[in-house]
């Protein structure tokens, strides 16, 4: 059993599996030589998607507070973790916009 195990190809098989979820799960596919293929994607296009993303957020959770100020069928609970998931994400926003900008005041101070 240890030696079946050991195997090259029983160890070749488990790294393909494992390359296969990895890729499942940061949701890129496989390249033809079974590698991981990477997506290239912009770094504005990534601020104007979390940017997209935090504005649902934003706009979800007052419709619900606004459904549930007026008497709709939602739960407390759904209204409260909207409006927390929305201010998470604010925040996050926030956040890398505050270290975007500082990364590039330090750009500009730097000596030439």
């Amino acid at each position: 059993m240890i030696e079946k195990a050991n195997s090259n190809a029983n160890i070749a098989s488990m790294l393909q599996t494992l390359k296969a979820h990895q890729a499942q799960a940061s949701g890129l596919g496989q390249d033809s030589a079974g590698g991981i293929a990477t997506e290239k994607t912009d770094f504005s296009d990534m601020i104007r998607q979390a940017i997209g993303q935090t504005n649902a957020a934003q706009t979800d959770s007052r419709n619900t507070a606004e459904a549930f100020e007026r008497g709709e069928a939602v739960p407390l609970t759904d209204v409260v973790l909207k409006m927390q998931k929305a201010s998470l994400s604010f925040e996050a926003t926030l956040q890398v916009r505050n270290k975007v900008l500082k990364a590039y005041e330090e750009v500009l101070n730097m000596p030439v």
